[in-house]
């Protein structure tokens, strides 16, 4: 039986290469981002990588990716 996959679950239970930008300062104040075998995808704070992880949809990422790309979050960043 596969292993239930679900938002807010340790990081640590998913099977997956974590990755983060090469843009990550050296603090490790980044997140860090996984493919799941269902194509989803699992986010989790670079800092805390025994804590939850969050899960999306393609299409969320996707949605938020196009966003940041228009700047429609510039005003969050200092």
């Amino acid at each position: 039986m596969a292993k239930r996959v679900y938002n807010g679950m340790p990081a640590t239970e998913l099977d997956v290469q974590w990755r983060k930008s090469s843009r990550s300062g050296a603090l490790g104040n980044c997140v860090e981002v996984a493919r799941l075998d269902s194509g989803a995808i699992a986010v989790r704070n670079s800092r805390f990588p025994d804590g939850p992880a969050l899960i999306y949809t393609p299409a969320e990422i996707a949605a938020f990716v196009q966003g940041a790309k228009d700047g429609e979050f510039d005003d969050l960043v200092s």
